[in-house]
């Protein structure tokens, strides 16, 4: 049973939330103190957050750095503002996906069920240790490593980063990007994958590879590797 951690003042979203995921057979928790989040999510070791923005004293934002300090466990953040940079900055801080309120628990659920069977499916293949431009990718321990250093990526950077190497040299559509991610396009905005494939090159620049992930404009990506490399 999925333990799922739910940052959210609102009580009577919460209540409802509660309900409806314990009916999917989720183990479903609260914050006990809003001045100690961390603490709460220390004590419960979720499998899964949901965290509002708008929250008492430091807002969702703030929480999930603090998180982040400490685990890669997957983040949905969910908004009542309709600002993009909302959206941008959840992505930026390394948030897995986004979900605007007002929403229908029929979306949450399929996000939800995404987010856990791509983290937790995934991460339970073997170890897998994979060679790119030079570098070498650990599955397990979500790391790309060369002569420069090691960089750790979220997961959702790792299932594009591997996607994109699985198909090296080749054009990887955004379609097919965000259907592998997040199973049902429907319910994800176009931007979610270009903010996470941003934040994908951003960590990998750190390392010198940034340039081997080119954008296609109107087609995809395509993860670059030996002649077809252009300095």
């Amino acid at each position: 049973m999925f333990k799922i951690f739910i940052i959210e003042d609102d009580k009577t979203l919460f209540s409802e939330m509660e309900e409806r995921l314990t009916q999917w057979t989720y183990d479903v928790h609260g914050v006990t103190d809003f001045n100690a989040i961390l603490q709460d999510f220390t004590k419960i070791k979720p499998d899964l957050v949901i965290i509002d923005i708008q929250l008492p004293k430091y807002d969702g934002f703030h929480w999930c750095r603090m998180i982040r300090n400490h685990s890669k466990v997957p983040i949905i953040f969910l908004s009542s503002r309709d600002h993009p940079m909302d959206m941008v900055m959840s992505m930026q801080l390394g948030a897995d996906d986004f979900v605007q309120k007002p929403f229908h628990f029929d979306v949450l659920i399929a996000k939800i069920q995404a987010t856990l069977r791509r983290v937790y499916q995934y991460s339970a293949e073997p170890i897998n240790l994979k060679t790119w431009a030079g570098a070498t990718i650990d599955f397990e321990k979500n790391t790309v490593s060369n002569q420069k250093g090691t960089i750790e990526l979220t997961k959702n950077e790792l299932f594009i980063l591997r996607s994109l190497i699985e198909n090296k040299n080749k054009i990887v559509s955004r379609d097919e990007l965000i259907n592998r991610l997040w199973d049902d396009k429907r319910f994800v905005s176009d931007n979610t994958l270009t903010v996470n494939v941003n934040r994908l090159r951003k960590h990998l620049e750190q390392i010198g590879l940034g340039k081997y992930i080119e954008t296609k404009v109107g087609q995809g990506y395509i993860a670059l590797e030996g002649d077809s490399i252009h300095d």
